[in-house]
Order: structure tokens, then C-alpha cells, then sequence
């Protein structure tokens, strides 16, 4: 286990910097710059302020000056966000987004895998209609129509939460809610669908023939291998979560990175685009060798290769 998780780190290396190399070259060719849209600056202001930041150099020179700094942890400064670096805004919204998705995900799990395993064993039922129901809502409705939802029920009518900001741990529970609604409602579908077929597996009916509880046969057997799908898509959808939302971010006022994917792209703030990118990437590799790891524990049979 210890030399995969010293190889995934090692490969690491190269996969942030073809990620790098590429959202790098990207974010140049789409047409406009950082300054396009300052259209009543003189035409010498701007080309002093791209000679500021070196935009007036070579591709291949900014390209390798980049490499430097990112090679020292600097992820460069921002375009837009006058006198701040891209470390200080990552380094301020990072972890709320951190926070704010980790509980998400939480939520998601714990509503969503119960709900679908539920569901599989009452299949044909109306628990089971209600279910598919309440998760066919929850992928198709929007994430701003459900947080506006959440307000007007929660903090407006019954006013047992905050409806924005990000002040203390009851300030989390509706954009938490929110952002959780959709990836819990996806978990249910996909934890049905597991389950049911785990079900019809000979060696479930040889546990059941053994006398064996239907709880215990559901626990000890069912979930335990239903599971492993499921592992798999948490670990983009940890990824997704963690690096925030701009939807639930704008409903509730929230300071996180999720903005930031956003005005990086419209404001061509290429260095900001960048570090966004890059956190995204780092977490996914991170999300992904977690799941490699749980495989061995939910199914012993799997065998990772270092």
C-alpha cells in the first residue's frame, strides 16, 4: 500500500504539469486578453501593464517563466484582483469550499446510499417509487431553484437557519443541503442499481439458506460489494464537490473558490485559471488513489498493482 501511494505521487508530478502545460496554452489561444475589456485605457497604459505582468514577451518565454514559479509554489498573481496574488485567494477560499464540500458530500452519502438501498430491497413498492421519485427530482431540478427553495422553507417560513454568509457551523447546513441535493439523488439511482444486482447473486441466496438475518445478509454481504461502484464515482465527484459551487456560492453569499472558475475564464485571468485548474487536478488524483485504497477494504479480491 505504501509503494502505491509513492508511485500515484510520482505520477503525480508529470500529470500536473501536462495539466498545467495545457490550460496554459489554452487559456492563450481563446481569443481576448486580461485587459480587452478595459476599453478606456490609452494604448500605452495597457502595453505598460502587459509589459507588468511580461504578456508582452514570447509565448514560449512566459510559458517557461511561468514553469519557474510553479515550480517554487508561487501560482503567479491575478489580473483582476489588484494586488493579490493567486496563493492569497486560493489560500482565503480554499478552505471554505473545503468545508462546505466535505459536508456535502457527507450529506450525499448518507442520504443517498441509504435511500437507494432501501429502495432495492422494497423494489416494485411504493418506498421504491417514492424513492426513484424523490431522486429523479433531485438530479432535475437546479441548483439555484433548490437553494431558493431551501431559503424560503428554512430560513424564511420556519427561520431555523441563516440564509447566507459563512459565519459559523448553522451558516453550512442549507448551502451543504443544497450542493448535496443532486450528487445524493445520482448515489440513490446508482446504489439501486447495485444493490438489485448484488441481490440476484447465487452466493446471497447460499446466505439466506444458511439461516442468516435478512439484515445481517444485507450488511455483511449485499452492501459490502454493492459498494464498489459507487466508490468509484466518489472520487470525481469528491473533487467536484470540494472545489465549490458558483451557483450555491452566489445564492448564499458563500467566499469560496467555486467563483473563481468562473471570473477566472470571462476575466481571462490566465494565472488565476491556472491555479483553479490545478487545485481541481491535485484533488482529483488525491480523490482517485483514495478509492484505489478503499477497493482493497470492500473487496479483498481486488489486487492493486504498485
Amino acid at each position: 500500500m505504501f509503494n502505491l501511494i509513492v508511485k500515484r505521487a510520482l505520477w503525480a508530478i508529470p500529470v500536473l504539469w501536462i495539466v498545467a502545460t495545457l490550460t496554459f496554452l489554452l487559456a492563450r489561444i481563446v481569443p481576448g486578453g486580461p485587459f480587452d475589456a478595459e476599453k478606456n485605457l490609452p494604448p500605452e497604459v495597457v502595453s505598460n501593464i502587459k509589459a507588468k505582468y511580461y504578456l508582452d514577451k514570447p509565448v514560449t518565454e512566459q510559458y517557461w517563466r511561468y514553469m519557474k514559479r510553479l515550480v517554487q509554489g508561487d501560482l503567479g498573481v491575478s489580473y483582476k484582483y489588484v494586488n493579490r496574488t493567486v496563493n492569497d485567494i486560493l489560500q482565503d477560499a480554499f478552505p471554505v469550499s473545503l468545508q462546505l464540500g466535505s459536508l456535502a458530500l457527507l450529506i450525499a452519502i448518507g442520504l443517498g446510499v441509504p435511500l437507494g438501498t432501501i429502495a432495492a430491497v422494497r423494489r416494485g413498492t411504493a418506498v421504491d417509487q417514492t424513492a426513484m421519485l424523490l431522486s429523479t427530482l433531485g438530479i432535475s431540478v437546479p441548483g439555484f431553484v433548490a437553494g431558493a427553495a431551501l431559503i424560503l422553507i428554512f430560513g424564511l417560513w420556519l427561520r431555523v437557519a441563516p440564509v447566507a454568509l459563512w459565519e459559523s457551523a448553522r451558516h453550512m447546513l442549507l448551502p451543504a443541503l443544497t450542493l448535496a441535493l443532486s450528487p445524493a439523488a445520482f448515489l440513490a439511482r446508482l446504489t439501486r442499481a447495485s444493490v438489485l444486482e448484488v441481490l440476484e447473486k447465487d452466493w446471497v441466496r447460499t446466505a439466506r439458506s444458511k439461516g442468516l438475518s435478512p439484515c445481517q445478509v444485507l450488511v455483511k454481504h449485499v452492501l459490502r460489494n454493492a459498494l464498489v461502484p459507487i466508490a468509484t464515482v466518489l472520487g470525481p465527484l469528491t473533487a467536484i464537490l470540494i472545489t465549490g459551487s458558483f451557483v450555491v456560492e452566489f445564492v448564499y453569499a458563500i467566499p469560496g473558490m467555486g467563483r473563481f472558475f468562473i471570473t477566472a475564464v470571462i476575466n481571462r485571468d490566465y494565472d488565476l485559471i491556472l491555479g483553479t485548474t490545478l487545485i481541481f487536478a491535485a484533488l482529483l488524483i488525491l480523490a482517485n488513489t483514495a478509492v484505489d485504497i478503499v477497493y482493497t477494504y470492500l473487496d479483498p479480491q481486488i489486487q492493486l498493482k504498485d
